[in-house]
């Protein structure tokens, strides 16, 4: 069979067949709840705000605002905080080890974005707190997942 005619017969073919179901989006899951509280909504509002001020940075179209590493200190308190009203709670998830972790980070990432000399090391500790930042946010807005 030539060319030309497979493709006459797909295309007979294909008009034939009933139009499908267009295909549904998949469901998302709800954020969890603990997202919903004002502490960790707040948490995410502000990491996002600064993860958009660093990429915007890093793109070089706008500089850092002057209080930035006093925003970052205000993020990484609330993370503590965070991660202690869950331990308050007994709750025994990933989410505070996690908040926990970020909080001591993000003064890490901080001093290397200031200590960062040449434009590769500048790039990389950018990077890294968009990164940081951007963890920040999904811990906590990430669906409950199933125990493992």
């Amino acid at each position: 069979m030539s060319c030309d005619a497979v493709a006459s017969a797909a295309v007979l073919w294909l008009a034939a067949m009933a139009p499908q179901e267009p295909m549904k989006p998949e469901l998302t899951m709800p954020p969890s709840a603990v997202a919903l509280e004002p502490l960790f909504a707040d948490i995410v509002r502000r990491a996002g705000a600064l993860k958009l001020e660093v990429e915007a940075f890093r793109r070089d179209e706008k500089p850092l605002s002057p209080d930035f590493a006093d925003k970052v200190a205000e993020l990484s308190e609330l993370d503590m905080k965070g991660h202690q009203t869950l331990a308050a709670r007994g709750t025994d998830g990933d989410l505070k080890c996690i908040l926990r972790g970020i909080a001591e980070d993000l003064s890490l990432k901080l001093a290397a974005m200031k200590m960062a000399q040449d434009p590769a090391a500048k790039d990389e500790a950018l990077a890294d707190m968009v990164y940081l930042l951007n963890d920040n946010v999904e811990v906590i807005t990430a669906p409950p997942q199933p125990p493992a």
